[in-house]
């Protein structure tokens, strides 16, 4: 039974590939521009971009499974195809935001609700998977300044969320993909526990065995350092997340250990995982 990884190459699909092929599992990644080092030796890759329909056929000829990430743009392309390939089921990476946001009034939230409910609406059977936090938005947030000054400027440092680790959402979505049970269902998940931003920062200091001052900034200063690396839309959700959690900490889901039955890995893990990320 043939799978196709979309985003093989990303935080999360990258597991999904290595989880699927260590238990034997026939798998076809894709990917906008495949780069052969990027992907194991022997690996069935092929080109294929979501924002392409033409693309698609060739990626989802025989596959009966698919891993999929939310793109709005691509989806109505991507249902055609599926459908008309003989898809039977399709695993969404997605967002907490549909439930948590009015999709109508954020970005984020809107996107990934415009390809759950195409996929909803179609023949497909689907599963949602809904994270919170990525433990990997650190990477964005943090790395340069931790690497060329040793702080980092947080406008609510005492603000918590409930970072989750890349490979429990891989390890959520091959359960997904390989037992039944879990088609129509819509998975609500975070980390382990609620930490603050000024803990998160602390456990990456231990990782790498250096102390990283935390330093306060105003809200204007946190959006300009956003915006380095993100459109405004998205900076502006991320800020108001934070400042919504300084206020309220967030709700802690056991979501991994009750599908996969694997506990959810720590942020604390997270940080000694990619350690070499911030040296």
């Amino acid at each position: 039974m043939l799978t196709v990884v979309f985003g093989a190459s990303g935080n999360v699909g990258r597991h999904v590939a290595e989880t699927l092929n260590s238990v034997g599992a026939q798998v076809r990644l894709t990917s906008r521009n495949p780069d052969p080092a990027v992907f194991p030796a022997g690996a069935q890759v092929i080109t294929a971009d979501l924002d392409r329909p033409e693309t698609l056929p060739a990626a989802l000829d025989g596959a009966q499974k698919v891993f999929l990430y939310a793109r709005p743009e691509g989806i109505d392309g991507f249902v055609a195809a599926a459908e008309s390939a003989g898809v039977q089921h399709v695993v969404l990476l997605s967002s907490a935001a549909v439930v948590q946001i009015d999709p109508m009034t954020n970005p984020i939230s809107w996107m990934h609700h415009r390809v759950e409910s195409a996929l909803e609406a179609s023949t497909l059977a689907w599963t949602f998977i809904r994270p919170g936090m990525f433990a990997t938005n650190a990477l964005w947030w943090w790395r340069d300044s931790i690497r060329n000054e040793g702080a980092v400027r947080l406008p609510y440092p005492d603000a918590r969320t409930a970072p989750i680790h890349e490979k429990d959402m891989a390890a959520l979505a091959v359960t997904a993909l390989t037992e039944p049970a879990h088609h129509g269902r819509a998975y609500v998940v975070s980390g382990p526990e609620a930490l603050s931003m000024r803990q998160q920062v602390h456990h990456i200091g231990e990782a790498i065995g250096r102390d990283i001052t935390v330093e306060v900034s105003t809200a204007d200063q946190a959006r300009a350092d956003l915006e380095r690396t993100a459109p405004p839309f998205v900076a502006e959700a991320i800020l108001a997340g934070w400042k919504a959690a300084a206020d309220e900490p967030p709700q802690v889901s056991t979501t991994i250990e009750e599908v996969t039955g694997h506990r959810a890995q720590t942020f604390a893990q997270w940080a000694k995982d990619h350690a070499e990320d911030f040296r």
